[in-house]
């Protein structure tokens, strides 16, 4: 925990709980957001078995994915339009530059990741 002046802020977070509040669940997913910073979100996704995420771009945010548990695979597509179909597995990161597709494809016992973006989530 690290105190201000003005109010305690949680500086320590851990993979599989980001603190935060589910801000999507269905059958698919749940997705929970900690906006405890000003200009970066983090975000966790826990993917079931053989599902997907419903896939996006951000004009103007770029995006970090860390892949904790499970396997998968993550569908890009560039601002050119090439697409590019990346395994994904625990231990691995994803970078995503500005504009482009993405989407999480997780394998036969589901994916969990957390994402860092700039910025609060584009509705």
């Amino acid at each position: 925990m690290f105190y201000t002046m003005e109010n305690k802020i949680d500086i320590k977070l851990k993979t599989d709980d980001i603190g935060g509040e589910i801000v999507k669940q269905d059958s698919r997913y749940t997705v929970i957001d900690n906006t405890t910073l000003n200009n970066l979100v983090v975000s966790s996704t826990d993917l079931k078995a053989t599902k997907a995420t419903n896939g996006h771009a951000h004009v103007g945010q770029e995006e970090v994915y860390s892949f904790i548990r499970g396997s998968g695979r993550m569908e890009m597509i560039d601002l050119n339009g090439k697409k590019q179909n990346i395994p994904v597995k625990q231990g691995d990161m994803i970078l995503i530059p500005d504009g482009w597709f993405h989407r999480v494809h997780a394998g036969p016992k589901g994916i969990y990741f957390v994402c860092v973006f700039d910025g609060r989530r584009k509705k």
